[in-house]
């Protein structure tokens, strides 16, 4: 009887513990994958604070909804910048806020969760990261590089003795890493993204066309009309709407892909200067397995269009984009719960928190 009521208490200890996690928190979203129920969460790393109170007031989606159109009291700020913690009290809230979205029923506790980190950072940056993860009551928080986990997700075996190249390009950073028997060979990580080429698309309306316009304006013209290739119609335009920066008034323009395409391609040559350095400093084998592979695109700036094209004309090498590439991170991070090995030799974990539901690096295997 006494070990029927334990066991019946055990189970009710399981009802309150959820699955493990996948977690791609990144500049511009925020990606989590809870095994046996897929990507539950995937919302824009935004959080909307008030200024008088300093309370977060929205996250996420509903932060989204006021970019740009703030009421006066209110300032929405993206707490993670360039891969890495800016602001930890709205990077803890805002983790938290989307860990418990992501579990399911009455669950309080995560037992383990696997979180992917920019190559490069210091151990000052890693370590917000990993206390921000621990206060979202997460049992245990270990870290995989982005470069390993995008090229698993994009489909580079773990066991793959020959050498792929992965660039993974977010909204502000761009991250090259070459791996082999499930670990990187070469990397490299630069804080310069997709974002840049909104940026550049707001300077260039304010400077020559006297328009002030939205970030959320000037996303929208990237994705319309941006092109990393010579756009096949360079008269095709849409309106876009700001404010007259002479005379202050709401106005509107019309604006070309024939006038976007060398705004956007000085960002895009930016991004190939990084793959083209990183290549050419292989080592003669590892070279020879690119040679023949090619170089594998992720991240949201994959999508950008013409930008394969424009990276096989540049280096002379085979380029794919991986299938749902913004995806290609979290997914990775997913296959290592399978890879109890793999997992042991990538993972950087931090301290034991005070809770711990599972034991050390075991807590991994299946």
């Amino acid at each position: 009887m006494r070990k029927t009521a334990a066991f019946m208490r055990m189970g009710a200890l399981r009802k309150l513990v959820s699955d493990s996690m996948a977690i791609d928190m990144g500049s511009a979203a925020t990606i989590i994958y809870v095994r046996g129920r897929g990507i539950v969460v995937d919302e824009p790393s935004l959080v909307a604070v008030d200024n008088f109170t300093g309370d977060v007031i929205a996250i996420g989606l509903e932060a989204q909804q006021m970019y740009g159109r703030e009421a006066r009291e209110v300032t929405v700020i993206a707490p993670l910048l360039n891969g890495v913690v800016a602001d930890f009290e709205r990077t803890r809230e805002m983790l938290k806020y989307f860990v418990r979205k992501a579990r399911s029923g009455v669950s309080h506790f995560s037992r383990r969760a696997l979180m992917s980190v920019l190559s490069g950072v210091t151990q000052v940056e890693e370590r917000a990261l990993l206390r921000a993860a621990e206060e979202a009551r997460i049992g245990r928080v270990c870290m995989i590089e982005e470069g390993l986990a995008a090229a698993l997700g994009a489909g580079i075996g773990i066991d793959d003795s020959r050498a792929s190249a992965v660039v993974d390009i977010g909204g502000a950073t761009t991250n090259v890493a070459v791996v082999a028997n499930g670990s990187i060979v070469k990397a490299r990580a630069e804080r310069f993204g997709s974002w840049n080429i909104d940026d550049a698309i707001v300077d260039h309306v304010r400077r020559h066309r006297g328009l002030v316009i939205g970030a959320q304006t000037a996303e929208r013209v990237k994705l319309d009309l941006a092109s990393a290739s010579r756009p096949h119609d360079l008269a095709e335009e849409i309106t876009i709407k700001g404010r007259d920066l002479m005379k202050g008034a709401p106005a509107a323009i019309e604006i070309t892909a024939g006038e976007v395409y060398p705004v956007a391609h000085e960002v895009v040559r930016k991004i190939g200067e990084i793959v083209s350095t990183t290549i050419t400093e292989l080592a003669a084998e590892v070279a020879s397995d690119i040679y023949d592979r090619g170089l594998v695109l992720t991240g949201g700036g994959a999508q950008l269009n013409g930008l394969d094209d424009y990276l096989r004309d540049l280096s002379k090498l085979p380029v794919r984009i991986a299938d749902e590439p913004r995806y290609a991170i979290v997914r990775g991070l997913e296959q290592m719960f399978d890879e109890p090995l793999g997992l042991r030799r990538a993972m950087r974990c931090g301290p034991q928190p005070l809770l711990e539901l599972q034991p050390d690096p075991s807590v991994f295997e299946t």
